[in-house]
């Protein structure tokens, strides 16, 4: 059986088409399955007790996460999602300590927006005139400037553009400054074994995990900036038991195996929606990622588009607003990310709607 079957047979049937796992995968029904027996257990034994019985699963999902990310020394913790993660890193910054914080113009808007609350100045990191970092310039700039922490974003929120992660990673040990990756739209969708000294993401994203958690992984160099209370607050076990199940499976399927068929239904996408006339592809055909990013090439509405698609034919996707990449961004994009599942057919369906919709505007 091929992992597109596999993948779609250990999921509920899909309702309509969905091309929406860069915000929100479908969960496997042994994950759902999972969730709801955890609460079971904890209506039954208690909450704490069933947390306790389950340690064994959440120390199998924690192992799987540093597998996943390469980062065998690392402490994992569960979150409740990517922002959490990175508030945790960054709350525990110590006291006295420089706050400039180099990182891409694409920097996810929410993710500023924390940085500014601990007090941390982005410095931008050079990029060329797709968004993509500059090697060279890089290197340069870690010469030059005084930065006190690399944040960096492998795939933004708001197109599909592949970062050289493992280049900037080595670029950042080699000026002794601390790095910590943005993995949100990357861990499960393309290889993460950067060497980070700290990475994080949510599990509904390309791990099709349950809403509400994440992970954060921590190697030993920066874990001196996690508090001691952090991970020992009050949270959604159930949810930590369902990301467990799920980077399990990501694991029995073949990280290697799913990145190549991520790689190919972006590519597939890519080439069908490449001749929509009223919308431009921001990526090239040969990126390496499932997320294709549509440019409307005229004022239009991507909010309304995207609710249109939903309304009118059962289609998920994203409306990506300005806010994502406020220094970057110039208008919303229409985001579309099928997972391994998906089929040529439903992104001619898109397609269609969307060439549907321009002739009813016309």
């Amino acid at each position: 059986m091929s992992l597109r079957d596999q993948w779609r047979q250990a999921r509920p049937p899909v309702l309509g088409v969905h091309l929406d796992s860069a915000a929100c995968s479908r969960q496997s029904v042994e994950t759902i399955r999972a969730v709801a027996q955890h609460a079971e257990h904890e209506a039954q034994i208690g909450g704490y007790v069933a947390q306790e019985a389950a340690a064994p699963v959440l120390d199998a999902g924690r192992a799987a996460v540093r597998q996943l990310t390469g980062m065998a020394e690392a402490q994992v913790q569960f979150t409740t999602g990517a922002a959490d993660a990175l508030r945790t890193l960054l709350q525990g910054w110590p006291a006295g300590a420089g706050r400039t914080i180099a990182c891409l113009p694409g920097e996810f808007g929410p993710n500023l927006m924390i940085m500014h609350h601990f007090g941390f100045t982005p410095a931008w990191l050079p990029v060329d005139g797709d968004g993509r970092a500059d090697i060279e310039g890089i290197e340069a700039f870690l010469r030059r400037e005084k930065v006190d922490l690399v944040h960096f974003t492998v795939v933004g929120s708001h197109r599909g553009t592949v970062q050289p992660a493992a280049q900037v990673v080595a670029l950042a040990r080699a000026a002794g400054v601390p790095i910590v990756v943005d993995a949100a739209q990357a861990l499960g969708h393309i290889d993460c074994t950067h060497g980070a000294d700290a990475m994080y993401a949510p599990s509904r994203k390309w791990l099709a995990g349950p809403r509400g958690v994440g992970v954060l992984a921590v190697n030993p160099a920066l874990a001196h900036v996690i508090p001691q209370w952090a991970g020992h607050v009050e949270a959604h076990v159930a949810g930590w038991v369902g990301l467990s199940v799920a980077v399990g499976q990501h694991l029995a399927a073949g990280p290697a195996q799913v990145q190549a068929a991520l790689v190919e239904r972006g590519r597939s996408a890519r080439k069908i929606l490449g001749d929509l006339k009223d919308w431009r592809v921001v990526e090239s055909v040969d990126e390496p990622s499932a997320i294709t990013t549509l440019e409307p090439l005229d004022d239009v509405d991507v909010v309304a588009v995207r609710a249109r698609l939903i309304e009118e034919h059962a289609i998920v996707t994203t409306g990506a607003e300005t806010i994502r990449a406020p220094f970057e961004m110039t208008k919303p994009v229409l985001r579309v990310s099928p997972h391994v599942d998906g089929t040529d057919e439903e992104l001619e369906l898109v397609a269609q709607a969307l060439g549907a919709l321009s002739l009813n505007a016309s």
